[in-house]
């Protein structure tokens, strides 16, 4: 919420208010709900809402106040900037407010801002056309205020109502980032700086494995863990929790260069000691502003903090100055916001899902909610004890997280709306597919089904063995697993190759053409490498890496069936707990018979071919493979590198040797690439690469570590 709140009236659009609600009342009850949540985030650091919910109430409240003048009172939520400082650590009176920013929710009001500052500009006979525009990543922290007395700091503090924070100079002392002495010889008399304090995700991930281990309360996201460790009594418990800071703004100075563009003030910031986020850009038009947004909204989950929006402000100081403010935002910056990845709605039910190993996995049945990009009307609550440390009951309003591609979950229950007869739910004994008990080891966190022909755990294994990393049968997703072994004609993933095509064809929306594309996907799976088959023979602990090192240790299913233990531990990569598993998988009568239908359909059970006479031309190299390839399919692009001694993962990092760029090639690996300076190759690049273990002059780097023109 801290640079989230919805503008003063000229700044968005009228949100359409239902017309048999009485205004007064319900302008009363929003202004109470906000000062609410506004305590709740700014004072205790402790929201109970989701900010595209505090969002919402904020534009519904200001459209009242459109529409109903008579109702507006000075210090109304739209007209100030949110938040009171707390009582916990002394006040500090900021020499310039700390503004909030007015919203912009997609390229449309992002746009009606731009229009709004060139009529402001041109009441002044400027135009901001040929100015420009900053665009910065809009960190999900805690704003803050250093001051800098001759090069020294000397007080930090927290935003709070933006006229007075919080003194936590001594916390913010603890924060790496800070510098204790600005790094120029002649600093300024006065300076204060401002910026976001924040929590990277790897250090959020730590602080939370660190209060599983011990038992205690884990964290909801970074952003709340951050402002509750710059807030803490002991300076020693905010340094463990290794918070991190970026400058993005000048307050008060007395004396320093003469700075005419905000562009120049980052570069300034830098040279003092300050950092500086890599991402900001200088653009010149709002369609490259449109750009820059659109592509952070795509690639927010690449970086490692989260961000949560892109920050846009003109360049031109002069212009900026010209602008002016409101009661409670600048004029000369907009927050362009992404779409929210955390949203509240109400749990409808609990309910437990069986999975192929027999995990059981509770999961929530939510009144549907559009999060993270997607309607989600079911999130995971993965095991018991989350349940039970989240403590949320059917009936309660959830906070619904989904980021990215990450499967949505529920964070946790606004309390405050808790009925009071909400029961705890119990976890079941018996599994609700098949009867039989659920088993808890007492060393595990999962309940599981230990009935092998339970029907969810069959259908379960047939689905992933016809998934794409296992056998690729296209068409043979979840409803269809599920019809087929409701039948009765799948028992077990060898039953595939048998289905009957007359029978097939009977069955309500299968058509011929449906049918002849089923079968032919099932027996283009009979030509899957045997790293792909055992894959999909749900072998525990056997993923894609370790599939590939047994298929070319052994060379036939065969082979490794008949191994013991201490031959399958003597493969490199393959440690005792991998081999014990193996090894007991092909002992049991049940595996051993659904390999006799494997091998009478045809199945490949041949290792790939022995390429021992391959030149290690890509030894401890990483070369990722991104579109598609005339001469070579992924796997076999794949499997030409790691022939090679290379590895072939599916993301760009810094270690990255190569990126190969076939048709229809993944705009974000190019771009990651293209940001980390490793050389693209095309098919023939590759193939080069293959078999010299060069990089074609025309990307090689050079001496000096530039790439060649």
């Amino acid at each position: 919420m801290s640079e989230t709140a919805a503008g003063p009236v000229d700044t968005e659009p009228t949100t359409p208010i239902d017309a048999s609600i009485d205004p007064a009342g319900r302008v009363d009850e929003l202004r109470s709900a906000i000062e609410h949540h506004d305590h709740r985030y700014y004072v205790l650091a402790e929201p109970e809402i989701p900010d595209a919910d505090y969002d919402d109430m904020l534009r519904e409240l200001r459209s009242l106040e459109e529409q109903h003048p008579d109702l507006i009172v000075p210090d109304s939520p739209t007209r100030r900037v949110a938040g009171r400082p707390a009582t916990t650590f002394a006040e500090v009176r900021h020499a310039e407010p700390m503004m909030s920013l007015d919203n912009a929710a997609d390229a449309d009001e992002l746009r009606a801002w731009g229009e709004r500052t060139r009529r402001r500009l041109a009441q002044h006979d400027l135009h901001e056309t040929d100015v420009g525009y900053v665009c910065e990543l809009k960190i999900d922290g805690l704003a803050v205020s250093l001051r800098y007395e001759r090069g020294q700091f000397t007080q930090g503090a927290t935003r709070g109502d933006g006229r007075v924070g919080e003194d936590v100079t001594e916390n913010l002392r603890t924060v790496a980032d800070i510098p204790e002495r600005l790094a120029v010889d002649a600093p300024p008399e006065v300076l204060e700086v401002r910026g976001e304090v924040y929590l990277s995700l790897a250090e959020f991930a730590a602080i939370n494995r660190e209060a599983e281990a011990a038992g205690t309360h884990m964290y909801v996201n970074p952003r709340n863990t951050a402002a509750g460790s710059l807030r803490q009594k002991d300076p020693r418990v905010t340094a463990s929790r290794r918070l991190s800071f970026w400058s993005y703004q000048l307050g008060i100075r007395q004396g320093g260069p003469e700075l005419s563009s905000h562009h120049e003030t980052l570069a300034w910031l830098a040279e003092l000691g300050f950092p500086v986020n890599p991402e900001h850009r200088v653009l010149a038009t709002l369609d490259e502003v449109e750009d820059y947004c659109r592509h952070w909204q795509e690639h927010r989950h690449d970086l490692a903090y989260e961000i949560d929006g892109v920050v846009v402000k003109l360049d031109d100081l002069a212009r900026r100055a010209v602008l002016g403010a409101t009661s409670r935002a600048p004029r000369w910056a907009i927050a362009y916001k992404f779409p929210p990845e955390e949203r509240t709605t109400i749990l409808r039910d609990i309910q437990v899902s069986i999975g192929r190993t027999g995990r059981a996995t509770p999961f929530a049945v939510l009144e549907p909610v559009f999060v993270g990009g997607s309607t989600v009307s079911m999130a995971t609550l993965h095991n018991q004890d989350q349940v039970a440390l989240k403590d949320v009951r059917v009936g309660d309003t959830v906070i619904v997280r989904k980021a990215g591609d990450v499967i949505p979950e529920v964070v946790g229950p606004v309390l405050a709306e808790r009925a009071p007869d909400a029961e705890p739910w119990v976890f079941p004994t018996a599994c609700p597919r098949c009867g039989e008990p659920l088993v808890r080891p007492e060393d595990g966190a999962d309940h599981r089904c230990l009935n092998l022909a339970c029907p969810a755990r069959v259908a379960g294994t047939i689905e992933h063995f016809a998934s794409r990393g296992a056998m690729d049968i296209e068409g043979l997703g979840e409803r269809t697993t599920e019809l087929f072994t409701s039948l009765g004609w799948v028992s077990d993933v060898g039953d595939l190759y048998s289905i009957d095509e007359a029978l097939l064809g009977e069955l309500e929306g299968f058509g011929d053409v449906s049918v002849r594309n089923l079968l032919s996907a099932i027996e283009a799976s009979k030509d899957r490498p045997l790293a792909n088959v055992l894959v999909g023979l749900n072998i525990r602990h056997v993923g894609g890496t370790v599939a590939e090192l047994l298929a070319g240790h052994f060379g036939h299913l065969d082979r490794l069936a008949a191994a013991d233990e201490e031959a399958l531990a003597a493969v490199d990569g393959i440690g005792p707990t991998i081999a014990e598993s193996v090894h007991r998988w092909f002992r049991d009568p049940a595996n051993l018979a659904v390999l006799d239908k494997l091998r009478a359909a045809g199945v490949n059970l041949e290792g790939p071919e022995q390429t021992a006479d391959v030149a290690r031309t890509l030894e401890g190299r990483s070369v990722v493979v991104t579109g598609t390839l005339e001469g070579y399919s992924r796997d076999e692009a794949e499997a030409a590198i790691k022939a090679r001694g290379g590895k072939s993962p599916g993301s760009v990092s810094k270690r990255t040797f190569a990126v190969v760029v076939g048709d229809g090639a993944g705009a974000s690996k190019l771009t990651k690439a293209e940001d980390l300076a490793i050389p693209v190759l095309d098919e023939a690049g590759f193939e080069a690469l293959l078999e010299t273990g060069e990089l074609p002059v025309s990307v090689a780097p050079d001496a000096s570590g530039e790439e060649a023109s």
